[in-house]
């Protein structure tokens, strides 16, 4: 079995599921593939079982992160120990997932997140509302943990084997894990870096990962990152027992 299991979520995605899953198999036959069907009411499921990937399926829609919460889980039951989260909308480019991945599997780190900023972002831009919202975040976040983030949003990310663990917990944030996962893992200890990367734009305009940024969104990213912050989180094992 490969150790590296990577991770998309997606919802109504039967236009560009099948050649993203195509595309990160390319770049690693060995990496395993998992993608979180979450309700879709398309033929995103069937696609990507015709792509090679593992699929499992929600019964309705739960959110972006209920989805990335079933392949933690999934991924800690299955035993790997490097998982890559990407989005399957496209804008994740899967050229870029070895830079993410080198330093977790070489132990450098116990996550490595990319940013569109330390690279300059490539071709995509973000809207100025988005990133309004990003330093609101990435402010606080450096408040709380005394860290610097420049990209808190991303959904572009390699983890560890300890990482695996952390977020397969039943106190994995519900609703948008952006800038309070960072908040946990600085918490319990683990390693984080982030790495440049690019990333392109959508074709659709429109993300499962975050969506247009909304004043409800801003409250509830808020509310979460002071409930993960006043949360008591256990480290996991430097090895499974």
């Amino acid at each position: 079995m490969s150790q590296t299991l990577v991770l998309m979520p997606a919802f109504n995605e039967q236009a560009r599921i099948a050649e993203i899953i195509t595309q990160v198999r390319a770049i690693d036959p060995a990496w395993d593939v998992l993608v979180v069907d979450d309700g879709s009411h398309d033929d995103t499921a069937r696609e990507a079982i015709r792509a090679g990937a593992a699929v499992v399926r929600h019964p309705f829609n739960l959110g972006y992160g209920a989805a990335l919460q079933t392949a933690y889980k999934y991924a800690a039951h299955h035993g790997y120990r490097f998982a890559l989260q990407m989005d399957a909308d496209g804008q994740h480019p899967p050229e870029e997932a070895s830079k993410l991945l080198a330093p977790v599997c070489e132990g450098q780190v116990d996550m490595a997140i990319g940013s569109r900023f330390l690279a300059g972002g490539g071709g995509y831009e973000v809207p100025a509302a988005r990133r309004l919202g990003i330093a609101l975040f990435g402010g606080l976040a450096r408040l709380l943990t005394g860290v610097d983030m420049s990209d808190v949003t991303s959904g572009f990310a390699a983890v560890g084997r300890r990482g695996i663990l952390l977020f397969s917990g039943d106190r994995f944030p519900a609703d948008y894990p952006d800038a309070d996962l960072r908040i946990m893992l600085h918490k319990v200890g683990l390693r984080v870096r982030e790495v440049p990367i690019t990333m392109r734009a959508n074709p659709a305009g429109k993300s499962m990962h975050g969506g247009v940024l909304s004043v409800w969104y801003v409250i509830k990213m808020l509310i979460s990152m002071f409930v993960v912050w006043i949360t008591r989180f256990e480290a996991p094992p430097e090895e499974e027992s």
